[in-house]
């Protein structure tokens, strides 16, 4: 779904990602720099940048409003967890993708077995 390897993107563009997320509405340059700068000490021209490469990459969306462009994430978090996840599990041949998984849901909690154990029932009532 997205034009670049997931686990290459860096810290900047997951918080980034992780403001989009977290908001209801598109948000301005302006505003993400605002979120990102509560906890480092960044420049409005970095996030700036490493957004318009974000839009370049399609991660995130972007529409002009007014003189400004504000943005979106271009999916939700749950598509790029799984998008993640594939990348990884496409690493591994197909008899080796089987044992990774297995390790996954071996380490698992109780809570993650349960959603798993929901998500694949519901694609087997699926006709």
């Amino acid at each position: 779904m997205y034009g670049v390897p997931l686990r290459s993107l860096g810290e900047l563009e997951r918080a980034a990602l992780d403001v989009l997320w977290a908001a209801t509405e598109p948000l301005s340059v302006r505003d993400i720099h605002t979120a990102l700068a509560l906890d480092r000490d960044l420049a409005y021209t970095t996030v700036m940048t490493v957004l318009d490469r974000m839009a370049k990459k399609d991660l995130v969306t972007r529409s002009r409003e007014g003189r400004a462009f504000v943005y979106r994430a271009a999916g939700t978090r749950a598509a790029m967890t799984a998008d993640l996840m594939r990348d990884a599990l496409a690493e591994f041949s197909v008899d080796d993708r089987g044992t990774a998984l297995v390790a996954f849901v071996t380490e698992a909690g109780e809570e993650e077995r349960e959603a798993l154990r929901r998500a694949l029932a519901a694609l087997e009532d699926q006709p």
